[in-house]
């Protein structure tokens, strides 16, 4: 049973550093990548609709994205969808195609890009903190329920302890890699 609440934590841990790179995908870094799209809905026949899901999404150069969409007709819907989304890329819409020119990035925005990146690592250490409390508990409850011995709890204790450490490193390496690409850009 305790094995079970270090591989639960494990797999949680695991969870957390996928959703960060999620998040960090959907930073800009002055470099055209199709990441940047993954969370734009579409509103395609009145359903919302995944962008990626509807057109096919290339980079033809280092700060260019193309969109080509399966179906013309939603050119006006995908156009209007990256309009009002968050990006601050105004689209081009050349009746075929969408393209979206991302711009070279100032040194301000890559400092304030670089700051977003540090607040998505910092959440993402406060939830593998909360899944190691979360096995922690598990693995005191275990003990006092006579399931595991003392020696054991302390010794389960220090496997969730490095298994926490290795995934804050992990979380470290992602965040210090995003922040390469933002000062690159």
């Amino acid at each position: 049973m305790a094995n079970e609440a270090i591989e639960k934590a494990k797999e949680n841990m695991k969870k957390t550093e996928g959703v960060l790179e999620h998040n960090l995908g959907s930073i800009r870094a002055g470099r055209a990548n199709a990441s940047l799209l993954s969370n734009i809905m579409v509103d395609y026949y009145g359903q919302p609709t995944a962008l990626n899901q509807m057109s096919a999404i290339t980079i033809p150069e280092p700060r260019v994205l193309l969109i080509h969409p399966y179906d013309k007709s939603s050119l006006k819907d995908i156009e209007t969808a990256l309009l009002k989304s968050d990006l601050g890329i105004n689209p081009a819409n050349d009746g075929e195609v969408i393209r979206l020119v991302v711009p070279q990035l100032t040194t301000d925005r890559r400092q304030e890009l670089a700051k977003e990146v540090g607040k998505h690592s910092e959440s993402a250490k406060i939830a593998i903190r909360n899944v190691r409390r979360d096995a922690m508990e598990d693995l005191k409850r275990q003990e006092k329920n006579g399931d595991i011995t003392e020696d054991d709890l302390h010794r389960f204790e220090k496997d969730v302890q490095k298994v926490t450490d290795d995934s804050a490193k992990r979380i470290d390496a992602i965040a210090s890699a995003k922040e390469q690409e933002i000062v690159a850009g």
